[in-house]
C-alpha cells in the first residue's frame, strides 16, 4: 500500500470515528456504519498503479447498496471500468501533502487575523483537533479537525459557511491545524481535497501527490 495513502487511511479513521481498517491484497476495506456510507473499500496504489482488473473485481464483488470505492486513478479512467449500479463523483478529489515545520509562536497564536467579531478556539477529544470559528452572531463561520498519527497528520472536515468564504478563515483553520499538528511531531500533513478546497491548499503550500475517484454502489438499479 502506497505509504500516502496508508497514512490517510490511518488517520481519516480516527477522525470519523470509523473501524480499523481491514487488510486486503489490493488495500484495505473500512467499516463505516451510515447508511449512505455503509463501509469503504481504498485501493492502495495510486496513478498507474491503480490497474483496471483490480478496479473490476473489487466492484464486481460489491452487491449492497451504500458501499464506496476510493481509487488514485483519474474519474475517466475508473468510471470505465465499473459495472452497473455505480455512481461515479464527476469531480476529482485530490490526495496532497505538505511539510509541517516546528511551529513558531506567531503561527500558533494566529487568533489575530480575524475579522472583527470573529472568535477561534480548538479543543482535542479522542486523539481529533478541532478548530471552529464563530461569525460575530455566534454561527458557525469556519471549521476543520486534524489527527496527528506520529510523524503524519491528516487534515479532515474543512468548511467555510458560504456567507463567510473570501476572508481568509479556511486558510487560518488549516494553519491553526497544522500548527497544532507540528507542535505533536507530527512533519507531513496529508487531506483529501475537493476540487475548490485544492485551490486554499495549493496557495498554502499543499501539492498534489494523486487524483482521487469516489464511487458508491447505489444498487442493481443504478444511478443517483
Amino acid at each position: 500500500m502506497h505509504e500516502i495513502v496508508r497514512a490517510w487511511v490511518d488517520g481519516w479513521v480516527v477522525s470519523r470515528g470509523a473501524a480499523p481498517p481491514q487488510p486486503r491484497p489490493w488495500g484495505v476495506t473500512i467499516d463505516v456504519g451510515d447508511v449512505q456510507h455503509v463501509s469503504r473499500h481504498v485501493l492502495g496504489a495510486i496513478g498507474e498503479g491503480v490497474e483496471e482488473s483490480v478496479v473490476r473485481k473489487v466492484a464486481g464483488e460489491v452487491t449492497g447498496a451504500g458501499v464506496w470505492l476510493k481509487a488514485f486513478r483519474d474519474p475517466a479512467d475508473v468510471s470505465a471500468w465499473l459495472g452497473p449500479g455505480w455512481w461515479v463523483d464527476p469531480e476529482p478529489g485530490y490526495l496532497m501533502t505538505v511539510p509541517l515545520a516546528p511551529p513558531s509562536a506567531a503561527v500558533r497564536d494566529d487568533g489575530g487575523a480575524l475579522p472583527g467579531g470573529y472568535a477561534v478556539r480548538d479543543w482535542t477529544r479522542g486523539g481529533v483537533t478541532k478548530v471552529l470559528v464563530t461569525a460575530p452572531d455566534g454561527s458557525l463561520a469556519a471549521r476543520g479537525q486534524i489527527v496527528p498519527t506520529g510523524a503524519q497528520a491528516v487534515v479532515d472536515r474543512i468548511e467555510t459557511a458560504p456567507a463567510h468564504r473570501r476572508r481568509g478563515l479556511g486558510g487560518l483553520v488549516v494553519r491553526r491545524l497544522q500548527a497544532t499538528a507540528a507542535a505533536t511531531g507530527a512533519r507531513r500533513g496529508v487531506l483529501a481535497a475537493t476540487p475548490d478546497g485544492r485551490a486554499l491548499y495549493e496557495a498554502l503550500g499543499w501539492r498534489v501527490e494523486a487524483v482521487l475517484t469516489s464511487a458508491k454502489f447505489t444498487g442493481a438499479e443504478g444511478g443517483e
